[in-house]
């Protein structure tokens, strides 16, 4: 019986487009192709025949990708949806209960730009052990630059994880500011794109937004202060579901290492344009620069790049 349950890894996603290219393939066959010893080649056919993503050896033949993985996909989407309805849901909820608010209430609703602001302040300067954030590309309230108070709870010890969406990462100015904060210890990553907008500390207060881009410009943004909860307990594990399938962003490190930065925004996506604009140099350096990592990695292709990336543990 196959293993449906998870979603193939980086590696094994390489592999199976070999596969289909190879139209068959032994485990000796793809370690040539993929520049891995048989004996990992092996385990990873393995694993993908276990997910119903190739047949049997001894020779390996690639299956419909969109028939074996269907289920899992759509079990996710399910369970995305359902926290998502949830979240609206009680937020909703507490909203129509406002009148009962006092100091003890779950759920405070905040109104207008500047309280929000003042609200996230007060957030970060208060937090003793770690923040998550969302960081979606057009803020209501706090551009990133603006947030100085990070840098002196990073220099306290507070932990900050935040997620940025790939076009805020194009927007002048930001990157230089994500940079700054992952130097003073920021873990970051990317995708391209977030469900909310969403600040929490120390697992005990989060701050989400209520309004939808789609309504912003049409009176006062509106958001949700939310103490421990159920729903409070949802937005962390919602947190917790983007952060594992981000990309990490990283800045560059010493003179042996100077492509990071550069490489973390080749994996997360960004064109060849964007990620000069974004580092200063010419387009034609950025592909210089992606040329000796290919290299160095020993590959020949760009998709082997962000394989062997992943494999060596370079992010």
């Amino acid at each position: 019986m196959h293993d449906r349950t998870d979603l193939p890894s980086t590696p094994e996603q390489h592999v199976y487009r070999l596969l289909v290219r190879m139209a068959g393939a032994t485990p000796d066959d793809l370690a040539k192709q993929a520049g891995v010893s048989p004996a990992e080649a092996e385990a990873r056919l393995e694993a993908l025949h276990r997910k119903g993503l190739a047949t049997a050896g001894p020779v390996f033949h690639a299956l419909p990708a969109d028939v074996a993985l269907g289920d899992t996909l759509l079990r996710e989407q399910r369970a995305l949806e359902s926290a998502r309805q949830m979240v609206a849901s009680l937020s909703d909820e507490y909203r129509t209960n406002t009148r009962r608010r006092n100091p003890d209430h779950l759920v405070e609703i905040v109104v207008g730009a500047a309280a929000l602001r003042e609200r996230l302040r007060e957030m970060q300067d208060s937090a003793r052990d770690e923040i998550l954030w969302f960081c979606r590309a057009n803020p209501i309230a706090m551009q990133g630059p603006e947030n100085t108070e990070e840098t002196s709870a990073l220099e306290r010890g507070v932990r900050y994880r935040a997620i940025y969406e790939r076009e805020l990462l194009e927007k002048p100015g930001e990157l230089d500011s994500i940079v700054e904060a992952m130097k003073l210890g920021e873990l970051s990553r990317t995708l391209p794109a977030l469900p909310v907008r969403l600040a929490i500390a120390d697992r005990s207060l989060a701050i989400c937004p209520l309004v939808p881009d789609a309504a912003r410009g049409v009176g006062e943004p509106t958001a949700a202060l939310i103490r421990p909860s159920e729903l409070l307990d949802a937005l962390v594990a919602l947190f917790e579901s983007y952060w594992v399938r981000a990309t990490p962003l990283l800045p560059d490190g010493s003179e042996e290492e100077p492509d990071k930065l550069l490489l973390s925004l080749f994996v997360a996506g960004l064109p060849d344009k964007s990620i000069a604009t974004q580092l200063g140099v010419s387009r034609r350096t950025v592909q210089r620069r992606l040329d000796r990592l290919m290299e160095a990695a020993g590959v020949d292709t760009r998709a082997g790049l962000a394989f062997q990336a992943a494999r060596r543990g370079w992010l």
